[in-house]
């Protein structure tokens, strides 16, 4: 896989990703959904940037939010030069196609997260209760660094109660599948899949 057509596929992806981003802020307050199917539903929400609608403050309780806001944000941008280093690095040694896939996805859903977290909190008013405009005369809902991602696809393909043989959450309500993600999210989670699941074909050891 060239150069070439590695950034052909992650400027596809950006281009996917931000505009269904975009369209979702601009024609959905937070919260609001559509039903597609009873299994897939278009469902507005934000986070704070980390993957699958996770709340930062998970991860960062040690921290104020708006300090681990800025801390993710920065840290995920050293991270896209480290992706974009390696991608570019296994290309020119033309390693094999499925690892050059599978970094330019990663590569792509990192940027397009990023994105978000770095500019929509300029670009955009807040969602809360009203659909949102774009670069809005008051200025937007937040400062630089400080934007949340957008998610919107939500596939609740099960609901219901767990059986109460089951150990630990035996009886509990439950839903397959609960987090809510963007493109960006799939993008990501595909290119690692594909690491795993195609490792010794990605990974292969040269003959000596």
């Amino acid at each position: 896989m060239s150069l070439k057509k590695s950034i052909l596929l992650i400027l596809i992806i950006l281009l996917i990703d931000q505009v269904s981003k975009i369209y979702i802020k601009t024609h959905f307050a937070l919260q609001d959904h559509i039903e597609v199917f009873s299994w897939f539903k278009i469902y507005f929400i934000e986070n704070d940037g980390m993957a699958w609608g996770t709340k930062i403050s998970d991860f960062a309780s040690f921290m104020d939010d708006r300090t681990a806001k800025v801390a993710l944000t920065l840290f995920r941008i050293v991270a896209i030069f480290g992706i974009g280093y390696w991608l570019y690095d296994v290309i020119k040694k033309q390693s094999p196609k499925v690892l050059i896939l599978a970094i330019a996805l990663i590569f792509a859903g990192a940027m397009g997260n990023i994105i978000d977290s770095v500019f929509y909190g300029v670009l955009f008013d807040d969602s809360y209760g009203q659909v949102a405009t774009f670069l809005p005369e008051a200025g937007g809902y937040d400062s630089f660094l400080h934007g949340k991602v957008v998610d919107m696809l939500y596939f609740p393909i099960w609901k219901g109660y767990l059986p109460e043989w089951m150990p630990f959450w035996g009886g509990d309500y439950f839903t397959f599948f609960e987090p809510v993600f963007n493109i960006a999210d799939m993008a990501i989670s595909t290119g690692f899949i594909m690491l795993i699941v195609f490792n010794k074909k990605a990974f292969q050891k040269k003959e000596v």
